[in-house]
């Protein structure tokens, strides 16, 4: 570890210098133009809108996500709704002694880069975490930022309705999170010391070279992971810690604030708490994520029932805003198409069902039944989006803190309007609500290293030194993140997040049988349990 803290502050003093170089004379927005003219082409592509006329423009990424959970809903009998109780129960622990059971086949590869789809797993090396912890660790990748200044420009932009159509885009995302963390269990490989290596990289090369399609899974399986590696520098990394060093400077004095001009201090100081967390792999996020993604997820939910529970007699009248704005909206842009599209987009941004990045955190989970993580996950999205997003409209709802005008914010200063819907009725909540900003970066950034590691191991090794460089890489970003403005680098990365999404939606529709043998084989087991 100390040699690895080195490597890092070695890197350290020139990052530094330039950072603060370009705060002084604004080398990062020329930066930001360079890197905008170069890649603004992937950008228009990935969120391209499609101008359905009256004001209503989707972003045609839209179109194969919704589709796709609409399909995994039915083709698996809606098993978003019927298997919630017995997903719980997974995570309760009922079903352990069936799920860890010494006998039983192991769900994934034992052999590193094997074509063999399952295999008895090496003893105590059937996974790393537990469901619990591998939930918290894709949770913390998902809630966060979206789900706080998120919602607050939906609701804008498409009023109380979009808060209606959130919530339906959730229970479906429910569908395809099952799909590919069941996929991502059972095509994984572990090596001799039991690590684990999942995700999308591995179901789209060995899940479809068992249908006789490998050249073609191992073309998506490489486009997904250089993917998932821009997008964990960027959107999983410096858009996360450029959000709450704004938030945090904002929030003790904005130019009169101790870190304005000194924001790498705060990158800093952020980049050595992840080094010391990520080091350690899946099993040291996972120690962490299982107890700050309760905790802050705890409090947030606790603060929006204070402000619900305080304003009692309006919550009648924000679910009627909420059911008639879903379907007869008045004065907002694009009627209820313009509303649905609204609600749609924030919940898909949010809980990422779809994009595949989930699946690589679940397929770290101990089990022999690769379903069982499957339903495991699809608590995912209803945590993330019909919970903790309808908190937060429900707040800007009853409060009134959100109107049309808000509309064209960005993320920051949206953040500041869920911030003053909170600070109406609970004063000193802005400073409490700065601490889980910090707390969702955080844990957010420690689960995406992971997800950006997975894609580079998978296209340079797995040696102790590609992990080391991309590990010190990351860290370096968290800096750079923090300390200079990259609109145009992080928009890139955004975009390369959903642009997963095209390679994983093409493995799952063609794998969705394989799910379904998997959950077969898992509800047997369980109906034996109970016999």
């Amino acid at each position: 570890m100390k040699k690895y803290l080195l490597s890092i502050f070695a890197l350290l003093l020139p990052l530094l210098n330039f950072a603060q170089d370009a705060q002084e004379v604004g080398i990062d927005q020329k930066i930001d133009e360079a890197f905008g003219n170069a890649t603004g082409w992937f950008v228009k592509a990935i969120f391209y809108q499609i101008d359905f006329g009256g004001g209503i423009k989707v972003f045609w990424v839209l179109f194969p996500l919704i589709l796709g959970a609409l399909y995994f809903t039915v083709y698996f009998k809606f098993i978003n709704f019927k298997g919630f109780f017995t997903s719980v129960n997974i995570v309760r622990g009922k079903y352990d002694d069936i799920d860890h059971h010494e006998s039983l086949v192991a769900a994934g590869d034992s052999t590193p880069g094997g074509d063999n789809i399952e295999t008895i797993a090496i003893e105590d090396h059937e996974g790393e975490v537990s469901h619990f912890q591998a939930l918290t660790a894709a949770l913390s990748a998902t809630v966060g930022l979206g789900n706080i200044a998120g919602v607050a420009i939906a609701v804008s932009i498409g009023g109380a309705g979009a808060t209606f159509w959130m919530i339906v885009a959730g229970f479906l995302g429910m569908a395809s999170k099952f799909v590919e963390c069941t996929l991502g269990v059972k095509y994984r490989d572990i090596d001799e010391n039991g690590t684990v290596f999942g995700g999308p990289m591995y179901y789209l090369t060995k899940g479809l070279n068992s249908k006789g399609l490998g050249g073609l899974g191992k073309v998506l399986a490489a486009v997904f992971a250089v993917f998932v590696i821009g997008g964990s520098f960027g959107g999983g990394n410096m858009f996360q810690v450029n959000q709450a060093a704004q938030l945090f400077e904002h929030m003790t004095g904005g130019e009169e604030s101790f870190i304005n001009g000194y924001r790498w201090v705060f990158g800093l100081v952020m980049s050595i708490l992840v080094g010391i967390v990520i080091i350690g792999g899946i099993k040291k996020i996972a120690k962490v994520t299982d107890k700050i993604v309760p905790f802050m997820v705890a409090i947030y939910v606790a603060a929006s029932l204070f402000v619900i529970f305080a304003n009692f007699s309006m919550v009648g009248d924000a679910f009627v805003q909420i059911f008639n704005g879903a379907f007869s909206p008045e004065g907002v842009a694009g009627g209820a198409i313009g509303v649905l599209v609204q609600g749609f987009r924030r919940a898909a941004f949010s809980n990422e069902a779809g994009v595949g990045s989930a699946s690589i955190a679940h397929s770290a989970v101990k089990t022999k039944y690769a379903a069982s993580e499957g339903m495991v996950a699809l608590l995912e999205p209803f945590i993330d989006t019909v919970v903790v997003c309808t908190m937060t409209a429900l707040v800007l709802v009853i409060t009134g803190n959100v109107t049309s005008a808000n509309a064209g914010l960005n993320d920051a200063d949206a953040i500041l309007l869920t911030s003053g819907a909170f600070e109406s009725v609970i004063s000193w909540f802005p400073y409490v609500l700065t601490v889980a900003v910090v707390l969702f970066a955080f844990s957010t950034m420690i689960s995406w290293s992971y997800y950006g590691y997975q894609g580079w191991a998978y296209l340079f090794g797995r040696s102790k030194n590609t992990e080391y460089i991309y590990k010190i890489l990351f860290c370096l970003f968290v800096i750079v993140g923090a300390s200079i403005s990259l609109g145009s680098v992080i928009g890139f990365s955004d975009a390369m997040i959903f642009a997963m999404m095209v390679p994983n939606m093409i493995g799952l529709v063609i794998l969705a049988p394989k799910v379904k043998e998997e959950l077969n084989k898992f509800m047997k087991a369980i109906k034996a349990k109970k016999a």
